[in-house]
């Protein structure tokens, strides 16, 4: 009952929140021409990294979904600099994640979460910006195409048809996008609150910079997003970790895994991966010690949040609502990313492996790119299995070519 009442408890004070994150996304997606971002974020100079991170902040893509977004920027004349920027930036905030880092860990870890999102993007695309002047880079990648995944033309027609398709964006394609890891980082940090004796990290809470980097060297080879990442954090922080290091799990997790360092250093040079990668590192500690040393304790009391710590918590109507609203649209679109419309083998039926696919962004990306190839008839893009079935009169080359434009890798 107390790992129930735990998952229950975190679950009601992120919903609201959550869902209102939801909402802003849709409306953003629906009603800011996504040529926008493309003509101000293709500037090689200072001002296209100021632009590229100032946009990526409240954009709610994960690392996995943000890597299309920025390979059609990079692609569509965008400098390293100013991807790199945006690649920093992006995954480790957006408006659903700051609304639920406020009402999990409180408004100075919202507060400081995008402003260090910021400096950190700053830092590493002024970074890039520099190795790029001295000509030491590879050769410019680039090639014409469209964008891919989440840089989609915005919703046409009228007042109402953008609002339904926000709503649907929203609640629909965003929830199916992080819906997974939201309920893994609920259950992990519930398993952590009940589980996990009290004292249990508090060796590790006395030494933040050791514990900083124990965090980061798991932090960065997983996956997780900005969002699945903040319970987990206050569990930890309820355990006896340092503020500081929970904002070092914050910005390493959702930011930087393998697969995107990998992705990044076929795009744009392994000096640029390893820039994006350092700046994250060096961005999250410094934080990360400016909050344990140099910022008041009581701005991140959880005690002063949440003065039950979690038990004997009397729920709302409004939050429970909200909770039920939320776990209908996890469970809608957990079968909908799961229904598959099976094409029937025939000779012009052929399957490949995609690599690179985490979540259902990525998997439309997939689909969106396969069907742009000429010939090709109908695609089913199986995001558990990595499998793409492909029916159609196509060539070969051209569809590798789109998949891999669209920021993916392909085996035949």
């Amino acid at each position: 009952m107390d790992l129930l009442h735990s998952l229950i408890f975190m679950l009601n004070e992120m919903s609201p929140y959550i869902l209102l994150g939801f909402l802003i996304a849709g409306l953003m997606h629906a009603f800011i021409p996504q040529q926008t971002f493309a003509r101000h974020l293709s500037g090689t100079g200072w001002g296209a990294v100021v632009k590229s991170a100032l946009a990526g902040i409240p954009l709610p893509l994960c690392s996995c979904g943000v890597l299309p977004t920025a390979i059609a920027m990079r692609r569509n004349g965008a400098s390293r600099a100013a991807s790199t920027s945006f690649l920093v930036a992006t995954p480790q905030t957006g408006v659903d994640s700051i609304a639920a880092t406020w009402s999990l860990l409180g408004p100075a870890f919202a507060i400081i979460r995008p402003i260090a999102a910021l400096v950190t993007a700053l830092f590493g695309g002024m970074a890039v910006g520099k190795a790029e002047k001295t000509g030491s880079e590879a050769t410019d990648h680039s090639h014409d195409g469209h964008a891919h995944g989440e840089n989609t033309p915005e919703i046409a027609g009228g007042f109402m048809k953008r609002m339904a398709g926000a709503l649907r964006y929203g609640f629909i394609d965003l929830v199916g996008s992080i819906g997974g890891w939201l309920v893994a980082g609920l259950i992990i940090a519930a398993l952590i609150t009940v589980y996990v004796p009290a004292d249990f990290f508090a060796v590790l809470g006395r030494n933040p910079i050791f514990s900083m980097i124990a965090v980061l060297v798991i932090a960065i080879p997983m996956y997780v997003c900005a969002t699945g990442s903040i319970p987990i954090a206050m569990s930890l922080m309820l355990k006896g970790l340092s503020p500081g290091t929970a904002l070092v799990l914050l910005m390493a997790g959702p930011a930087a895994n393998f697969a995107s360092f990998t992705l990044i250093s076929r795009e744009m040079g392994r000096k640029s991966a390893s820039i994006y990668l350092g700046s994250i590192i060096i961005g999250a500690m410094a934080f990360g010690l400016a909050i344990d040393y140099l910022l008041p304790a009581s701005w991140f009391d959880l005690g002063t949040i949440h003065p039950s710590g979690g038990h004997h918590h009397e729920f709302s109507i409004f939050s429970t609502s909200c909770s039920v609203l939320l776990v209908a649209l996890l469970i809608i679109t957990f079968f909908k990313n799961h229904k598959h419309n099976h094409i029937a083998p025939t000779e012009m039926t052929k399957e490949y492996t995609i690599k690179g696919m985490n979540c259902p962004h990525c998997q439309a990306a997939v689909a969106k790119s396969i069907n742009s190839v000429a010939g090709v008839e109908k695609c089913d893009v199986n995001l558990s299995t990595g499998k793409a079935t492909v029916e159609g009169d196509y060539s070969d080359d051209d569809l590798v070519t789109a998949v891999r434009n669209a920021g993916f890798d392909v085996e035949k």
